[in-house]
């Protein structure tokens, strides 16, 4: 008998949710969170427009859906902000998704003070927090989960999909390379894509997998000598696109700066799939935030933060 792949091993009470781009689907439980608030927190940018709109998006599908009573958006650096969007969510529990790719100063410092988890002088914060007739869930930023694994690869998938010629690769004839900023201010957005790296090349599918950085070696100019194939594929590991995945990541995969700002003042794509550089192929994908299974990790991150707190007592939560 024909099984459906992903069915064999799925519990009573889930239904099932194709990753597009995929050869299979994800188990998806029978959620019910009306009576929950959903915080979706990004960094957002004065200088670019783009950056909210992966937050609004993941937004409105999660509202789309109907899971949660009340599904609210805010920001670092746009209104509406990150210290004062607690005042208008109402339910009795709120879970609170970072939409940023490591665990580092924004989210262990930054919004964590903003919304007022942290109790001054005293290190560190408690993750669930009750706040009057509230239980607030501060969950893990969504870049650090494992199934940001197949985001990237449907991300990966589709760019080939859209651009195949002059005729689609096969995976196992390409290289793909998750493109990153690094810094080394924070150790642990390196380890967030080195983690990835490895998550993919366990599944064997790509002939290598490398994480590559603008800031840190390998460089993302370094992607032609570690590749072992004609056929590359970039993924910049970033929630929103701007300045770093439009301009500053092309030029270092060799286009022409002049040529780069000239297609984007002309509202073009500032890399044309597939480019040939080096004598190889090279295919260059969007940012992964617009990504719509992005969505389903922001669930995941939810039902982390829920069977935590269940295995906690909710009366000797810290009070806010």
């Amino acid at each position: 008998m024909n099984r459906e792949p992903g069915t064999r091993n799925r519990e009573p009470g889930t239904s099932l949710a194709r990753a597009p781009g995929l050869g299979y689907p994800w188990p998806v439980p029978n959620d019910d969170f009306h009576d929950a608030a959903l915080v979706l927190v990004g960094h957002g940018s004065t200088l670019n427009a783009e950056s909210s709109a992966p937050t609004y998006q993941h937004a409105d599908e999660l509202r789309r859906r109907k899971l949660f009573g009340q599904v609210v958006e805010c920001f670092w650096k746009l209104e509406p902000s990150i210290r004062g969007v607690l005042r208008g969510v109402y339910a009795p529990r709120v879970f609170i998704v970072p939409l940023f790719i490591s665990e580092g100063y924004f989210t262990e410092e930054v919004i964590p003070r903003e919304l007022g988890l942290v109790i001054p002088n005293q290190p560190g914060f408690a993750r669930t927090q009750r706040r009057g007739e509230q239980m607030l869930h501060y969950c893990g930023p969504v870049g650090t989960h494992d199934r940001m694994t197949d985001v990237l690869l449907a991300r990966a998938t589709e760019v080939i999909a859209k651009h195949p010629f002059p005729r689609a690769p096969r995976p196992a004839d390409t290289s793909l390379f998750i493109a990153g900023h690094g810094t080394g201010n924070n150790e642990n957005s390196r380890k967030a894509i080195e983690r990835q790296a490895e998550l993919i090349r366990a599944r064997q599918m790509y002939a290598t997998v490398h994480p590559v950085f603008m800031e840190e070696e390998p460089r993302i100019a370094d992607c032609y000598a570690l590749a072992r194939t004609k056929n590359i594929v970039v993924v910049p590991f970033f929630i929103s696109d701007g300045l770093h995945s439009y301009e500053d990541i092309p030029v270092m995969l060799g286009e022409s700066e002049r040529v780069v700002q000239e297609r984007y003042r002309l509202q073009q794509p500032t890399w044309r799939n597939p480019t040939e550089k080096h004598g190889k192929h090279v295919w260059y994908s969007a940012s992964i935030g617009s990504e719509p299974l992005l969505a389903e990790v922001i669930l995941d991150r939810v039902r982390e933060a829920e069977a935590a707190a269940g295995t906690k007592d909710p009366e000797k939560a810290v009070r806010g």
